[in-house]
This record gives structure tokens, sequence and C-alpha cells, in this order.
């Protein structure tokens, strides 16, 4: 049952529109509840909500640059831990060789998104291909293990304890976005049977946040078929095609490409700016207080931030006002740009995120004071 008071309120000058023909010199700024989902209200502003002067404190707005963690390790459960909460952990993982064990998750389903880098994966389902821009979502339980062709990056993101699903798609209908017909997944091919044989394979599982290991005198990636519901998935960001409105910029959660108890993961591609002569063309200021926001930036120019390069990611805990650079938003005033060039993942998580110690080393502290005017 829906308890909130869902009735409209006006006070002063305000705009007919969410996010379009705003009053001369004023700067909407969105307080939401559930994300994008509940009851908002729009204030207008004299001033950018994000001017503050001075920040003090630990919840603030934190970017870390990952392109700066070189470090390869053969296992993505020694993998750079980057956030966490209850429901999901998000890592940053460096692979140049093939895995010399196999891998198997227990604790939940694992979505590794490929930044950098291309391979084969082999698992319990079979064999596939990945390119950078795919996303592995690799169910709790599986068997697995990469041998990369190129030096790989991956996000990771783990949802705890629970599994990953596509969103519903509403009044939009099941295709959009994507055709789950899209989804590719593992083969019994003749890569997988290659791969089969007698040698000695030990296999880590992770499973209450520990390692065990077991060791095989067989390669345990031995399936000679299989039906079923239950798979390794794969979704590349090129094969998404992004919602779009000329006449309204649309709320983040339009871009929602996986939900997961507790968060969403939504898949930020390149797409038209509004071309409505009233609306933003920049993601509107908002104060999101039900949800911690962390973004990766994966390619492309980044039309709400600056000095933000690919391999970047950067945290808007719930509490505080967050939204486009400055310069950023004057260009999008002057309508400079007619469509974005960016790709990028956003973990969107309904408990806070807890900053991993590891990831202070790669830690840009001025980040926080970017929102200044120059």
């Amino acid at each position: 049952m829906n308890n909130w008071i869902n009735i409209p309120l006006k006070q002063g000058q305000c705009s007919k529109q969410a996010h379009a023909d705003l009053p001369q010199g004023s700067f909407e700024r969105e307080i939401g509840r559930e994300g994008f989902f509940g009851p908002a209200t729009h204030i207008y502003h004299a001033h950018r909500p994000t001017s503050w002067l001075e920040f003090d404190g630990p919840i603030r707005p934190r970017a870390f640059d990952l392109s700066k963690h070189e470090q390869q390790t053969p296992c993505p459960s020694s993998a750079c831990p980057i956030l966490c909460n209850a429901d999901c952990k998000i890592g940053y993982w460096n692979l140049d060789t093939a895995m010399p064990d196999l891998y198997r998750n227990a604790d939940g389903d694992q979505l590794m998104f490929v930044h950098q880098g291309c391979g084969e994966l082999f698992c319990d389902y079979g064999h596939m291909t990945y390119r950078d821009g795919d996303y592995l979502l690799i169910p709790r339980g599986t068997l697995w293990r990469i041998e990369p062709k190129q030096a790989s990056a991956f996000l990771l993101i783990e949802a705890t304890g629970s599994a990953f699903k596509l969103p519903d798609r509403g009044i939009l209908g099941q295709h959009a976005q994507f055709d789950p017909a899209i989804l590719e997944y593992p083969q019994l091919n003749q890569a997988f049977i290659d791969q089969q044989g007698e040698q000695s394979w030990k296999v880590r599982i992770k499973a209450r946040q520990a390692i065990s290991t077991m060791r095989f005198g067989f390669n345990p990636l031995d399936a000679i078929g299989w039906k079923g519901q239950l798979s390794v998935f794969k979704l590349n960001w090129r094969d998404i095609r992004a919602v779009m409105s000329d006449r309204y910029h649309l709320a983040p959660s339009a871009h929602t490409s996986f939900v997961a108890p507790g968060f969403v993961v939504c898949t930020f591609t390149p797409r038209p700016i509004e071309s409505d002569p009233g609306a933003l063309k920049v993601p509107f200021f908002h104060s999101n207080d039900d949800y911690d926001e962390f973004l990766f930036y994966h390619r492309g120019q980044f039309f709400s931030r600056d000095n933000i390069h690919p391999g970047m990611s950067t945290l808007h805990p719930a509490g505080f006002a967050h939204g486009p650079h400055p310069k950023a938003f004057a260009t999008g005033q002057t309508n400079q740009r007619k469509a974005t060039d960016e790709v990028a993942v956003m973990v969107d998580t309904r408990q806070a995120l807890n900053v991993e110690e590891t990831a202070e080393s790669f830690e840009w502290t001025g980040y926080v004071n970017s929102w200044q005017e120059a």
C-alpha cells in the first residue's frame, strides 16, 4: 500500500513540466524518494544547489581513478575491493594470463563488466568469447574460468546472497532497451570439448566470504549436455538501445539494465540530446535521499562531468544534492552538443555504500571541490 501523500502542491515561480522551461535564471533541484520511482518535488533555486564553498565530513562526493590500479591477480576473489554494503560488493579486477584454477562464487550472483580486453570464458554451461563492453552474468554456484587473449580489466558487481534479474519494462514492453533474445549464452562447442581432459584441476570456492579449495584428477568442466532456464548470459552495451525522449530529460532509472534486491544496475549509452528548446540538456540537480549512486566511466566524453576519463568512478552518497559540473551545465545551456558520447555503468543502492580501504589509494581527493566555479 502506498502511504505517501500524493497531493500536488505549488508555491511561487515554478515550471509546468519537470526539467523543462525553468523560471528565468533558476536552477531546478529534484528531491525524490525511492530512487526515481517515488514522490518528488522540484525546487527552483536562485543559485546552483552544488555551489558549496566548503565540504567537511566523511559523507561526501568521492572519485576513484581505477585506471591507476594495475596489479594483476589470477582469481576474482583477490580483486581490488572498492565499495560494499549488505546487498552488493563492487570491485575491480585485472587479468592478463589464463586463470590457473577454476572458481565458484557460492555467496551470490556475479555481474562482470568488461572494461578492457577480450578472451574466452569456460564454465559449467560451455564456452563463450568476451570483449570490451560486455556484461557477463554468472549465476551463484557456477564453476568458471577465463583465458584472456588481451590483458583484461573487469568491474565486478556481486549481488550478495541474491540474484540478478531483468527489469520490468512496464508500458514500454518487454523488448524495450534490448530484446531478451539478444542475450548470448555459452555453447558446448569444440573449444569447450578441447579444454576437457584428465589433467589435475584445483577449484577455489568463495562461500561465507572465505575461500575453500578442492582438487580433482580431471577437469570438472566436462558437461556433455544441459537444459533449463539457469545459465551464464552475455550482453554488450552496443546492443542496448537507449530509451529516448526529445522533449523531456528521462530519469536515470529509464536506463536500468539489471535489478537485484537492494540495488539496480543502469547502463548509459550514446543517445541524442533533447531537442526541445525548453528542455534541460544535462542531468538535473537532484537530492536522492534513499539511494547511494556509484558511477563507472567506461568510454567517451562525459557530458555532465569535468576532468573525468575512462576507468574513473564516482560515489555520490544520499543526503546532499549533486548534478552537472559548472562547465558541463553551461555547455548544456548553450546546446553546443547534439548527442552524448559516453558509456557508463551506474549502481544505485538502497543501503549506504562503504568505501574499502584499498580504494582510497586511487582516490581523487579534490573531487568534492570540483563543482566550484573556476
